[in-house]
């Protein structure tokens, strides 16, 4: 089984760690494994590329005419891709060697439509004490909570999610206006709404297999407070976004919820009890910082979509 992984950019400024996420992808252990790189409308991306990987065979290149965002350029990479299997990561993100390995598992054995895996957290400037694993999804990361095991789930982050090539191209990849919906670029959920027709077509859900993992680099900037307690607040937004755009597509969300309050929460004061620390009280009160900022988010998204 063929797999290609569409790796997108847009710019030269990342492009050392651009270059990192495509060596991850080029050393996977899965034989068969296509990388296809695409410029986001920038020909000085587009010529490095040709220059650092024009003279392999696995690697396949693409230039958009004009800068059309990630969902867009992520179509684009789809299209001219040749596998059965269409793979997506980031530019920041680096690919365990046998990741596409595991997802190739989901779609042989468990015969899936869909498959994705696990982020975890690669701390560039450190980890912050004070942020709680349930609230890991702020920074592009698979928070506490997310699923018990294998098994299906709605969908899976974006840098690390893979669909069957035709069944992808059958559903006319992702939805380009999301991000942009009514000029509205703080909308976020690609993936969600792109997996909500899959299951209406389908009537199936993305397999999750917790060993297929990717690492994401989190910067410095993202481990700063007021950073998270503003993607907190645009998260909460989209959710609202979401649920009107796409109806019955947050049920996960209030799962997580209702775990959070009734489980995470006493567990973790039950733990500062016994063990007090000023790490463990401080993730304790951000639990519910961030809970309020998402639902400040949601709703101020209420009075937006109706």
């Amino acid at each position: 089984m063929r797999v290609s992984v569409v790796l997108c950019t847009h710019t030269l400024d990342r492009y050392e760690t651009f270059t990192e996420a495509a060596h991850s992808v080029l050393e996977q252990t899965h034989d068969d494994t296509e990388l296809v790189l695409v410029s986001d409308g920038s020909e000085a991306v587009y010529e490095r590329f040709r220059t650092d990987f024009g003279d392999r065979e696995d690697v396949l290149t693409h230039c958009n005419d004009e800068n059309v965002g990630l969902l867009e350029s992520r179509n684009n990479g789809a299209e001219v891709a040749t596998g059965d299997v269409v793979a997506f990561i980031d530019d920041d993100a680096v690919a365990d060697e046998d990741w596409v390995a595991q997802l190739v598992e989901a779609y042989e054995y468990r015969d899936a439509v869909a498959a994705g895996g696990k982020m975890t957290p690669e701390w560039v400037a450190g980890r912050p004490t004070f942020l709680p694993e349930e609230f890991y999804f702020l920074v592009g990361v698979t928070q506490r909570g997310f699923a018990d095991g294998p098994g299906e789930v709605r969908n899976t982050f974006g840098s690390n999610i893979s669909f069957r090539r035709d069944v992808f191209l059958d559903l006319d990849g992702f939805d380009t206006d999301i991000g942009g919906r009514k000029g509205d670029e703080n909308l976020q959920g690609g993936e969600t709404e792109l997996c909500a027709r899959l299951r209406e077509a389908y009537d199936a859900g993305v397999y999750y297999n917790p060993d297929a993992r990717v690492a994401h680099k989190v910067f410095e900037y993202r481990t700063d407070p007021t950073w998270l307690l503003d993607r907190a607040f645009w998260q909460g937004y989209s959710k609202r976004g979401m649920e009107v755009l796409v109806p019955e597509s947050t049920g996960e969300e209030y799962d997580f919820l209702g775990q959070l309050l009734g489980e995470f929460v006493p567990q973790r004061l039950r733990g500062l009890v016994a063990e007090p620390s000023r790490e463990k009280a401080l993730q304790f009160v951000m639990l519910f910082v961030f809970t309020a900022a998402v639902g400040f988010g949601y709703l101020y998204g209420a009075t937006k979509w109706r």
